[in-house]
């Protein structure tokens, strides 16, 4: 019998996720982060957008802080979502993923559905402190 070595774990570990039960243990995996981290508004279901939908614009204050998010054109750090999302008027960092999820550079590890979910958890995780621009280079 072969030797358990590191690497024949992962290897074997990664063809069982990628296997049949995959689909379940990923639903499974990502509940939990939704539902302690919800974000989405009060009013709407925050179903994840579909990559070719646009998310519509928002201006609000969130907990003593303006959050705005429209769409943008060209310039500057967009990763080509062309849309800006800013809190307190400075710009704040955002991406949208391959499954139309969108993280930001503050809340880069825990993936929301809409730019106004991601600028309410940057706010969270702020917690009061000033968002410091986001050098592009």
């Amino acid at each position: 019998m072969p030797r358990l070595t590191r690497r024949r774990a992962l290897t074997a570990a990664a063809a069982l996720a990628s296997g049949a039960g995959a689909g379940a243990g990923a639903q499974a995996a990502a509940a939990p982060g939704a539902a302690a981290h919800d974000h989405g508004s009060p009013d709407s279901p925050s179903p994840a957008p579909s990559s070719t939908s646009s998310p519509s614009s928002f201006d609000e204050v969130y907990k003593g802080r303006r959050i705005q998010g429209r769409p943008s054109t060209g310039g500057g750090h967009h990763h080509g979502t062309g849309y800006a999302v800013f809190v307190d008027g400075v710009e704040l960092h955002v991406m949208r993923n391959a499954d139309g999820s969108w993280i930001s550079v503050v809340s880069h590890y825990d993936p929301v559905p809409t730019p106004r979910a991601a600028a309410r958890a940057a706010v969270d995780e702020l917690q009061g402190a000033k968002l410091v621009p986001f050098p592009a280079n």
